[in-house]
């Protein structure tokens, strides 16, 4: 049993350029897996939960890739069950050039970053956009209350298949919360060592 990232990614001008630069030996093992690997288990699950963005790719009718950045607050990406994700479409630059895509190629891929630990998770999927008076109750799972920003559909990606990357060449970078997480007891240390010279009378207590 091929792994189903295999299945789709393995093409035959693919396979060809493994070929040509050596690494199609290697790459086989994807081909006999055990596992189809479509399926998200609780790690990926958990991953996905602590995202607050992502890159989607789309393809338009004339074959161009389109490539999108998507943000929000941590956990906007949500899992619907082991095989669906979703999120609320936020408004943005109203070109819609991302929908306009999946309007006439459902197709979709997914690149989720965890920067710090190097970690890089690809998901492929078929789309289908959602508005609230389509599926209300669907609505209602993907929305964010707390999130003060417009919602104008819903999209929701039914998963065909997964696959992690290697963190090789992956920059760690940090956002502002987890650089401040970082720092913070650094700058409790240095609180303490100051009430310390200050409760010494200015002297630091060193020969």
């Amino acid at each position: 049993m091929a792994t189903a990232f295999a299945e789709l990614a393995f093409t035959p001008s693919v396979k060809a350029a493994q070929r040509y630069y050596g690494s199609r030996e290697k790459n086989s093992r994807f081909e006999l897996a055990e596992e189809a690997r479509n399926r998200l288990t609780k790690y990926e699950a958990a991953f996905i939960g602590e995202r607050d963005s992502f890159y989607q790719a789309t393809v338009s009718e004339s074959g161009w890739p389109y490539i999108q950045h998507r943000g929000g607050p941590r956990g906007f990406l949500k899992v619907l069950d082991d095989r669906t994700i979703g999120f609320a479409d936020f408004r943005g630059n109203v070109q819609y050039l991302s929908v306009g895509n999946l309007n006439a190629d459902d197709r979709i891929s997914l690149i989720l970053m965890d920067y710090p630990n190097r970690q890089r998770l690809k998901i492929w999927g078929h789309a289908r956009i959602v508005h609230e008076n389509d599926d209300p109750e669907l609505m209602a799972k993907l929305e964010l209350p707390s999130y003060r920003a417009s919602v104008e559909r819903g999209v929701v990606i039914h998963i065909e298949a997964l696959d992690w990357n290697c963190p090789q060449h992956i920059t760690p970078r940090y956002t502002k919360a987890e650089m401040d997480s970082l720092i913070a007891p650094l700058l409790e240390e240095i609180r303490l060592l100051k009430s310390q010279v200050s409760a010494n009378g200015g002297h630091t207590g060193t020969a």
